[in-house]
């Protein structure tokens, strides 16, 4: 079973620790660091530490990758996550991931590039489109905004005209395109290879 039951009393003397996990046990899927924590003294303590790295995301139809984007981008602790188009998105595959996180909504292209222009964020489009260089070659900015397309049909054009960047995950197989998901794990990690922790 994942987690921990019941704290053993006495229990510990710590206003981060939340009454009810340290009654009844903490199921959650957090790090054994956090176990008990309420949810604003863990989201506080990850503000302290926040990557500079950014990511965003199309939701133009109803993708299921999103989900699984937002997760990962929990995984790095990333300072945002933007979704560009429809406010609602599937957040199943998210496992309440996002309440970890700073989500932000953006109802067209013009607001969500002048809320990174505003913050000083480097959009970068990751996408196998004409022009896109490979990202294995390339060192992204430390200050950077991952911009992912919708599944299937990608970035919009009005979308990579406005990145500063395009780059593209190298494949050596027959399939044309890399799920989102996937993709998005691979760029943030490529990110943090160089970022990473600094």
């Amino acid at each position: 079973m994942v987690g921990v039951g019941p704290h053993p009393r006495p229990w510990p003397d710590d206003p981060r620790l939340d009454p009810d996990l340290l009654a009844e046990g903490d199921r959650r899927n957090v790090g054994d660091r956090y176990r008990y924590w309420r949810l604003d003294a863990i989201v506080a303590d990850l503000d302290t530490r926040r990557q500079p790295l950014q990511v965003a995301i199309q939701n133009w139809e109803h993708d299921f990758n999103i989900g699984s984007i937002v997760r990962t981008a929990n995984a790095f602790n990333v300072s945002a996550v933007h979704i560009l188009g429809r406010r609602r998105w599937n957040r199943r595959g998210a496992m309440v991931t996002d309440r970890y996180l700073h989500v932000y909504h953006h109802p067209d292209v013009a607001s969500f590039f002048a809320a990174l222009a505003a913050a000083d964020v480097t959009p970068i489009g990751v996408d196998n489109l004409p022009g896109s260089v490979p990202l294995e070659a390339t060192e992204l900015p430390q200050r950077c905004c991952l911009v992912f397309g919708s599944e299937g049909p990608g970035l919009t054009d009005e979308v990579v005209v406005g990145c500063a960047g395009l780059v593209s995950i190298t494949q050596y197989g027959s399939t044309r395109s890399l799920n989102a998901g996937a993709a998005a794990a691979i760029a943030m990690y490529h990110w943090g290879l160089r970022w990473g922790g600094r």
